[in-house]
């Protein structure tokens, strides 16, 4: 079993690399990157590509590590116990399966995504150390252990927006997806664009790089973005010259607002104010 990439997602080889790695060595997949980078992307099409079943846990700062087990709603329990329901002699009815279970109990070998993953409070990796090494966790409440019937290829996801803990990274094969070059880019243009103008993709690429070559950027655009601008471009119909022009006056670029997200970096492409000086 190894993903190969699909026909819709340009993998290059060392990533293809990682992925088979940890497959092998029934580790999770760590992905750092850039926003934008397919980083989530990725989860989806190696379950579109393996034929597996595909559970995507999104974290947020609020997230607990126990959500992803499970929870107990001990409130709506106590509501149909108010109201005579005879569900409640059943404390398994109340039990609200979390994706790590959905996962674990799937009949075929699935792929868990665990997004975003530096989100979440410090002690957050940590708490899941023994549930993703053994594959099992115990529910107190029924008194039951959950074991994985097939051990599930896991793809956890990172901004870098904190550290994590070392025990955590000791227990995952990591990878780094860097910054697409030239070629690459114009490989994935042409995955989400097929037959678009060459040399409307030459002079697009020409102002985008240009943009992210700026020192003093605050956010450098992404390749999700690159393909969003592409798409505005080709609504409007804006023709290649007119972005040529741009890049050579380091000027806004037509529909700046995809690429640019913030008024401090559109400072930097815009003219400088210049004083009018009167004579005595």
């Amino acid at each position: 079993m190894k993903f190969h990439g699909t026909d819709s997602y340009i993998a290059t080889d060392d990533l293809l690399l990682a992925v088979n790695s940890a497959i092998t060595l029934r580790r999770p997949l760590l992905v750092k990157g850039e926003p934008g980078t397919g980083k989530t992307m990725l989860a989806e099409e190696i379950a579109k590509s393996l034929g597996m079943p595909l559970y995507q846990w999104h974290i947020k700062s609020t997230t607990k590590a126990q959500q992803g087990l499970y929870e107990y709603d001990a409130v709506s329990r106590l509501r149909d116990s108010q109201l005579g329901d005879p569900r409640v002699h059943d404390i398994g009815n109340y039990i609200v399966k979390g994706k790590l279970w959905e996962a674990f109990e799937s009949e075929q070998q699935a792929v868990l995504l665990i997004d975003e993953v530096d989100k979440a409070d410090i002690e957050f990796p940590n708490d899941l150390l023994r549930e993703l090494d053994r594959m099992e966790f115990y529910v107190y409440e029924t008194r039951q252990t959950i074991c994985a019937k097939h051990r599930p290829v896991i793809i956890i996801t990172s901004n870098n927006e904190k550290e994590l803990p070392d025990a955590f990274l000791r227990r995952c094969f990591f990878h780094y997806i860097r910054f697409p070059d030239r070629q690459t880019l114009e490989q994935i243009v042409n995955v989400h664009y097929p037959g678009i103008q060459s040399t409307l993709v030459r002079s697009a690429l020409e102002v985008f790089l240009g943009i992210r070559d700026v020192p003093e950027l605050k956010k450098k655009p992404s390749t999700s973005e690159l393909l969003d601008w592409l798409k505005i471009l080709l609504a409007e119909q804006v023709p290649p010259e007119s972005l040529a022009s741009k890049r050579k006056e380091r000027a806004l670029p037509p529909l700046h607002g995809a690429l640019l997200k913030n008024e401090q970096d559109q400072h930097l492409f815009e003219p400088p104010v210049r004083l009018r000086t009167s004579g005595y």
